[in-house]
Parts: C-alpha cells; sequence; structure tokens
C-alpha cells in the first residue's frame, strides 16, 4: 500500500506522519491487503474559530472497484485520525462483506447454469 501524507496549515512533525500512517497501515488488515493507495491530509481549519483550533484528517483509500473516503473534525488531531479511521474500518467492513456476497451469488448463478445429464 502507498501511503502519501500532506498538510494544509499546519506543520506535520515526524510523530504526527508516523502516528496517520499507523492508523493506515491497520486498515489494510480489514480488506485483506488489497487497499491499492492511501492519500492522508491532515490541517488546521481556520485560526478563528469559535470553539479555538479545530483540526480535520481527510482520508482517500483505493480499493479495488471503488474508492472511499472520509472527512472528520475534532478539537485534537490525534482524535481526528482515530474518528477517520473508526468510520473507515466500518465503510471497509461493509463494502467488504457485499462485494463478498454478490461473488457467493456469481458462484451459485454458475453452478445453477451448468447442464446434468441423468442416464
Amino acid at each position: 500500500m502507498k501511503i502519501q501524507i500532506t498538510g494544509r496549515g499546519i506543520e506535520l512533525s515526524s510523530a504526527i506522519k508516523d502516528y496517520a500512517s499507523k492508523k493506515a497501515e491497520a486498515l489494510n488488515k480489514f480488506y485483506n491487503d488489497r487497499i491499492i493507495r492511501t492519500e492522508i491530509i491532515l490541517g488546521l481549519n481556520s485560526r478563528h474559530h469559535r470553539k479555538g483550533d479545530m483540526f480535520f484528517a481527510e482520508f482517500k483509500l483505493d480499493v479495488p472497484g471503488k474508492n472511499l473516503f472520509a472527512a472528520k473534525q475534532e478539537e485534537n488531531l490525534y482524535k481526528a485520525i482515530d474518528a477517520v479511521r473508526d468510520y473507515l474500518e466500518t465503510e471497509l467492513k461493509k463494502y467488504k462483506l457485499k462485494h463478498r456476497v454478490t461473488e457467493k451469488d456469481k458462484k451459485i448463478s454458475r453452478a445453477n447454469k451448468e447442464y446434468h445429464v441423468e442416464l
């Protein structure tokens, strides 16, 4: 899996980059190591927000047949990364289950089309 991390409005430290890449690699186990590419954008929304600094994390996953995207905002950058990871975990599980069911249906329909000769 190829991981690309960019920052918007903040300077990314190596600790933040390592944390985000570990979370992205952890998502790979939910889709049987078939995630092709991950784009991560981390940043600060605006400096004049009423509640203080609001950080955001966006993940875009390229999986065979579909692109999955999630974006979350939190007061802490690490919380935003965790929230996106949790959301994408459930989305990957749903997509994997849906994809598996369609493959199973194809196998069943193929078995029904085979001809049986009785003597």
